[in-house]
């Protein structure tokens, strides 16, 4: 969609009129209840207030390794702590729940004294034997309980509660990544009878018993969350601007799906929040006086990733192709914003180990078309390529996560064609979405991308045992000849475990060169989370990978 096609989409109240009745019926019921507290000097923090904060999608798990769904996160991050914290700014570890840590040389043995006195929710106390068994759990999973991994945590072996506040944890090799793990998403604590519970009971937002600043009071599934905030609440992190409970009384939560209804509740007074703001709609937004905000979640850059077990896509000189034939100036300049960069490398700018290497991601048309001839795909007279009596067509599932994910992919799909290639975009919520995208036969490439501010996380995006964007061994297909590259996975492995600073820069580096040198991945640009803000928000904050915060937030009088 060009950019003054998508301008034409006008701010309003879209949708039928039940569905425009359903949601500002339940923005303005929140709206109506709330009072103002009194008007405060010099911005200062005004206390009480409920913050109504409009989401666009529900969330799903929560238990807190599945915290990288945005949705997810955006409410772990309300109701759970974290041992350690990473500034957002200076991207360093700080103290937190934990007031203090050593390390030993080879990153083998982490040791952390948990502070006093902090509670969770339900009265249990947060010290040495339930830090040790969130991260035993984290660290190695429940297959009872179907409680998988996380991402995050590399190499655990197990933990030794060494006192009431003082736990140490064991690593079968060097783990450098885990100090930043203790502090993201998918490490926030939560009380042991959470863990407990099955996988599939964690979906229930009241069940997940946290130290966080608020408590989940009450959920209707897949439509909104009540918050209240702890009055008991007193250990925020120690460089925070307030240590003690937060400003709000409460946040109402709303899942909001409809852009123009999330924009239109914003502009009439009816919301204080909300989460994706389109790139189209942020001129007009900001033009009345509501302030965007786009934090950067860097980490793996927006992207298109190949699954080389398809046939059509296996031959490395049709991947380099397709990447040669993708403009991504063109694409940024036609859907997004400035809040949106072209994408330089496999991971964002802002990222550690970043790597410029925006020389191979320059656009070619011409030597596009030679590759594919080489390749041996001739163009038909329809225009578009066959081999051996088959087509150079693939299909892709758009990303309903990612900004105008379908929009993009499109305008990709209109730049392949003039190369002779074939892209079909199919709908992000078809039934059969989740078996076809894990099938290389039935969706050849996939829209990919994740947020975490340290070098694990291109482990994360295509490591095999990870989110394994790339399908080695053919996903849940059996019928390709199986893929595996030994290689990048020796990459991956070496990142996870290299103590020495420096040298995991290096493969760091490494990985991104090659994977672009493999041509498996087009990057497109830098993801932000995109939030727009009524102006009698204040203090609205956003942790290190852009979900929001809202601990220091408070509400002025209109």
């Amino acid at each position: 969609m060009a950019r003054d096609e998508a301008s034409r989409r006008r701010i309003g109240w879209g949708g039928d009129a039940a569905t425009r009745r359903a949601a500002l019926g339940a923005v303005a019921a929140v709206l109506a209840a709330f009072v103002a507290a009194p008007a405060s000097a010099a911005e200062e923090p005004v206390q009480g207030g409920t913050l109504v904060y409009l989401e666009q999608q529900a969330h799903s798990n929560l238990y807190p390794p599945a915290g990288g769904f945005y949705p997810n996160g955006g409410v772990l991050n309300q109701i759970t702590d974290k041992l350690t914290y990473q500034n957002p700014e200076t991207l360093e570890i700080e103290p937190w729940i934990a007031k203090s840590w050593t390390v030993d040389a080879d990153a083998t043995t982490y040791t952390f004294e948990i502070r006093e006195g902090v509670t969770f929710s339900d009265g249990t106390p947060v010290d040495a034997a339930a830090v040790a068994k969130n991260f035993d759990t984290f660290g190695l999973g429940n297959k009872d309980l179907k409680l998988p991994v996380s991402e995050a945590v590399n190499n655990y072996a197990r933990s030794e509660v060494l006192g009431p506040l003082t736990v140490r944890f064991h690593f079968t090799k060097p783990a450098p990544g885990f100090l930043q793990a203790t502090s993201v998403i998918g490490s926030g604590l939560v009380a042991p009878k959470t863990l407990s519970l099955p996988f599939d009971q964690l979906g229930d937002a009241t069940r997940i018993v946290g130290s966080g600043p608020f408590v989940v009071v009450r959920e209707t599934l897949g439509r909104e969350i009540v918050f209240a905030a702890r009055k008991d609440y007193a250990w925020g992190p120690p460089k925070s601007s307030h240590g003690g409970r937060a400003y709000l009384d409460g946040i109402k939560l709303i899942v909001t799906p409809e852009d123009s209804v999330r924009i239109g509740a914003l502009l009439a007074g009816q919301a204080h929040v909300i989460r994706q703001i389109q790139a189209y709609d942020e001129r007009e937004v900001e033009a009345k006086g509501f302030p965007i905000s786009a934090p950067s979640t860097r980490g793996v850059n927006n992207s298109i990733a190949f699954r080389p077990d398809n046939p059509l896509v296996a031959d490395l000189r049709v991947r380099r192709a397709l990447t040669l034939a993708t403009d991504t100036r063109e694409i940024v300049d036609t859907l997004y914003s400035d809040h949106y960069p072209r994408a330089t490398s496999v991971i964002a700018a802002t990222a550690t180990g970043y790597r410029d290497l925006s020389a191979k991601l320059a656009p070619d048309e011409a030597a596009a078309r030679k590759l594919l001839d080489e390749a041996g795909w001739r163009v038909g007279p329809d225009g578009i390529r066959r081999k051996d009596g088959r087509e150079l067509a693939l299909t892709a599932y758009e990303s309903l996560p990612q900004p105008q994910n379908k929009d993009m992919l499109q305008l990709v799909a209109q730049q392949w064609a003039k190369v002779g290639v074939k892209l079909s975009v199919l709908a992000g919520d078809s039934g059969s979405r989740t078996l076809d995208m894990l099938d290389p036969l039935k969706t050849g490439v996939a829209p990919v991308m994740v947020g975490r501010a340290d070098p694990d996380v291109i482990k994360s995006q295509f490591y095999p045992k990870n989110r394994d964007a790339l399908l080695q061994k053919g996903g849940s297909s059996t019928k390709v000849q199986a893929f595996v590259d030994e290689r990048l996975n020796g990459l991956f492995d070496a990142i996870a475990g290299e103590p020495d600073r420096a040298k995991r820069l290096r493969l760091v580096g490494e990985v991104q060169e090659y994977l672009l040198d493999q041509a498996y991945v087009i990057p497109i640009f830098e993801e932000p989370q995109a939030f727009a803000a009524s102006p009698l928000v204040k203090g609205l904050a956003f942790e290190a990978v852009g979900r929001p915060s809202f601990y220091g937030t408070w509400l002025t009088r209109p």
